[in-house]
């Protein structure tokens, strides 16, 4: 058990973010500080101010702060926040939870139970992905950790009636569909934060959840936390998505990362 507040946040443009989601607005000469975040091959690929990075360091010493990303475990392993390793994580859309850096069993096994009764097979979705049909914008198509596929796409050209019809497609199949930049996800429903969020929330005891996150996968943490928040950019803000308990940047791109642990900050120091 623990008194301190849970913090749990979105890696990918909500704390860490690639060059291209910069979407700085000053010239080069002002722009802040940054510091690299994840090295892929040899080359940095994902990064945070310098301000965020301190500010995180603070959080982690003020709440229990826990990273919760649709990476999957060797993905997620790639990024290097501040700090020692967070107690508890969670990747793979919440289909894996990590405790001290290793996969905790327990979880995995019931969650694999669920999968097989409220789930069709992942074979059965890659398929729609891999239909020669939609070749044109899906570029490649992968699975994660034989929990859910996502496909690399074309984004403008793929149209918005074949993206409308999968997302029916995978309802009826127990699965939700989800896309972020340049990546298509399909992913079970049963494998989602939220729950893993619970679970973890569950073993510490702790009094408040305080979610961030940027994507319809994120929806549902930032729904059932005590405290939410989201940056200026993604789906959810395409989607106008708003909640009484959520708070919205007025920035975006990488100084919305750091503009949200601002706000996080204040209103743990306010509990």
């Amino acid at each position: 058990m623990t008194g301190l507040p849970l913090v749990a946040c979105d890696l990918d443009r909500t704390l860490i973010y690639s060059s291209r989601a910069f979407w700085l607005e000053t010239t080069d000469a002002q722009a802040p500080p940054i510091v690299v975040s994840e090295v892929y091959q040899g080359v940095p690929i994902s990064f945070m101010t310098r301000t965020a990075e301190r500010l995180l360091l603070d959080l982690a010493a003020t709440a229990t702060f826990v990273p919760v990303t649709t990476r999957t475990v060797a993905q997620y392993s790639r990024v290097q926040l501040p700090g020692s390793v967070p107690r508890f994580a969670i990747t793979t859309n919440g289909g894996t939870i990590l405790v001290d850096g290793e996969v905790d069993p327990a979880w995995s096994q019931a969650l694999q139970a669920r999968l097989g009764a409220e789930a069709a097979p992942l074979a059965e979705v890659r398929a729609l992905l891999e239909d020669p049909a939609a070749g044109e914008w899906i570029v490649r198509v992968h699975t994660a950790e034989d929990l859910f596929t996502y496909a690399i796409i074309d984004r403008e050209a793929m149209p918005a009636d074949w993206i409308a019809g999968l997302h029916v497609r995978c309802l009826a199949l127990g699965w939700t569909v989800s896309v972020q930049g340049r990546k298509l996800y399909c992913v079970p429903e049963a494998v989602n934060k939220s729950a893993a969020v619970a679970e973890v929330h569950r073993r510490l005891g702790a009094p408040t959840v305080l979610a961030a996150g940027d994507s319809l996968l994120d929806q549902r943490m930032l729904e059932e936390a005590h405290f939410a928040f989201r940056p200026a950019h993604g789906e959810l803000h395409d989607a106008a998505f708003t909640r009484h308990n959520l708070a919205v940047t007025a920035r975006r791109g990488i100084l919305a990362g750091e503009e949200l642990l601002h706000s996080i900050t204040r209103q743990v120091y306010g509990l």
